[in-house]
């Protein structure tokens, strides 16, 4: 009679007329690892090359940003905001001063809304260029990180111009922005975005039908609709799979109700609809760049802020403000007691949603594959974390 001795993973190879016992092998993929844009960490059980489950671990950035919410005042308070997703300064300071201006009852002058719109914008084009860049990077593809940061340069040159910084720019205040648009600023601007649409297909042209970057990306990591609904992914890469769904179209604020807002989408659902996604949408945001820009040249001189008391103590009450960020839905959840700071502040990150649906999509795919999927997420790490 052949002696059998059970296989603990699917891999069981026959040797000598017996089955060879093999263990299914466990495999940490960081926390400090260069494919996890930071310390994210993913636990994987491999069958030989294969991923049979994946358990995205995070927390290892976590600093308490919420609660460091409850002791810092409202104008404080935009300090922290925008550093979570350090990819989109800008967008992160929006939402927390338009719930805090929601509950105030206040109206924002009309040039701070169209600047606000603007300057959203270029942070999103700035956004999706570093990853239109370290994407192919991960794949082996040197070349396009170059191209993305002189299109990058060209945008930080303006928002640096504004703001006086290049990555947290602390350029919102509840009430408007912080200081009037410099003298000229808006031409500047103008050939900015004129400059970086005329050289986008040179990062087109260098990857996106590039036969290697075709093979990695074309059918691997596909994510269907459904489990999108119930993982709550959104942005760039729900869109991939065909959500079809946009704030800034579907739940406008700022100045978008009044933009032609463009939603692109995909069916494919793999990581090349994701990076076609990022590319088209960069293209979408210049266009409304443009508009802001004509519709500020229209404007009268006006104010760009609204005089506030020396102490900002916020009516007591809740609200729920959420905004189209570069990666996807944020949420701010304020709730006032009537003090001059936040009783409590829930936010919403993306990154935190999208990256939870990894155990999804990695199982069945090899270990070479994970590169390429993790990337194709676009996900900041300090969001994840907060």
């Amino acid at each position: 009679m052949t002696e059998r001795i059970v296989g603990i993973g699917a891999g069981a190879q026959a040797v000598g007329g017996k089955e060879l016992a093999t263990e299914d092998m466990v495999l940490n993929i960081g926390p400090q690892h260069p494919s996890t844009h930071g310390v994210l960490r993913l636990r994987l059980t491999l069958d030989g090359e294969r991923i049979t489950a994946a358990e995205p671990i995070v927390g290892y950035m976590h600093r308490g940003a919420e609660k460091l919410f409850e002791v810092r005042d409202y104008r404080q308070i935009l300090v922290l905001a925008n550093r979570h997703d350090w990819l989109s300064a800008f967008a992160n300071e929006l939402g927390v001063v338009i719930a805090v201006e929601r509950l105030l009852g206040m109206e924002v002058p009309v040039r701070a809304v169209w600047a606000r719109t603007l300057l959203a914008e270029l942070n999103r084009v700035l956004s999706h260029l570093m990853f239109l860049g370290s994407y192919p990077l991960e794949l082996g593809a040197i070349t396009p990180i170059f191209y993305a940061f002189r299109e990058r340069e060209t945008v930080q040159a303006v928002m640096e111009e504004i703001s006086g910084g290049r990555m947290h720019y602390m350029f919102n205040r509840v009430g408007g922005l912080k200081d009037d648009l410099p003298a000229g600023w808006l031409d500047r601007a103008g050939k900015a975005v004129a400059d970086v649409r005329r050289r986008l297909p040179d990062i087109e042209n260098l990857i996106l039908a590039n036969e290697i970057f075709l093979a990695r990306t074309k059918g691997v990591g596909v994510l269907d609709r459904d489990t999108i609904m119930q993982y709550g992914v959104s942005g760039p890469i729900a869109r991939a799979s065909g959500v079809d769904f946009d704030l800034r179209r579907d739940e406008p604020y700022l100045a978008y109700g009044e933009l032609p807002v463009k939603v692109v989408t995909r069916t494919a659902g793999d990581c090349h609809a994701r990076f076609e996604v990022l590319l088209d949408q960069v293209k979408v945001s210049l266009d409304l760049a443009d508009a802001c820009l004509a519709r500020l040249r229209e404007l009268p001189p006006g104010p760009i802020n609204q005089r506030l008391p020396k102490v900002l103590k916020v009516p007591e009450g809740h609200t729920y403000a959420w905004t189209e960020n570069p990666l996807g839905l944020n949420g701010y959840y304020l709730v006032s007691r009537g003090e001059k700071t936040p009783w409590r502040m829930k936010l919403r990150s993306a990154s935190f949603n999208n990256i939870q649906v990894l155990r999804e999509m990695m199982p069945g795919h090899l270990v070479a594959d994970m590169v390429a999927i993790l990337g194709s997420m676009f996900f900041v790490v300090g969001d994840i974390d907060k």
